[in-house]
């Protein structure tokens, strides 16, 4: 890797890696640690392709590899077991309703991971039908239903937690 690209690379880590963790926290479902070791991951294999990507969208491919990373790892942990969930490190300004934010986040836990990466990128990150679709290797449809699914639940879970 030349200089250039190294430099770089090093500007990319210190704009976007917050963003990535906090992704990577909402995404994966578990611990602040859990979300640390995806992005580590994440930016090892951006690291390695950096020449490649850089000049197209490296902050697109590393979200990919995040939320990809979770996925798989939730596959392999087919035996669920109560997870702990971090609180995302970044907050907004003002003063958030944390109760509201954290039901949110409850419910959110509580969704199949793919379902969950589909919420997250959409309406946590802010992502376009498009870009959640590239971002997960499927179709709009499939973002829409799975979006629309998500939120059916997350709606059900806390009208049904409402009226207890």
């Amino acid at each position: 890797m030349t200089d250039e690209d190294e430099a770089a690379f090093d500007e990319f880590v210190a704009a976007r890696s917050t963003s990535l963790l906090r992704t990577a926290t909402l995404v994966c479902g578990a611990t602040a640690h859990d979300a640390e070791d995806l992005v580590q991951g994440a930016l090892e294999k951006v690291y390695r392709h950096w020449s490649r990507i850089r000049h197209d969208n490296p902050d697109a491919y590393a979200r990919r590899v995040v939320v990809n990373a979770a996925i798989n790892k939730a596959r392999r942990r087919r035996v669920l077991q109560e997870i702990t969930f971090a609180r995302p490190p970044e907050t907004p300004a003002g003063a958030p309703d944390l109760d509201l934010r954290d039901s949110l986040i409850e419910e959110l836990r509580r969704l199949p991971p793919k379902m969950r990466a589909v919420l997250v990128l959409r309406y946590w990150e802010d992502q376009s039908e498009h870009a959640t679709a590239q971002l997960l290797g499927c179709s709009i449809g499939t973002v829409k239903s799975q979006a629309a699914r998500g939120l059916a639940k997350i709606r059900e879970n806390v009208k049904e937690g409402a009226l207890r």
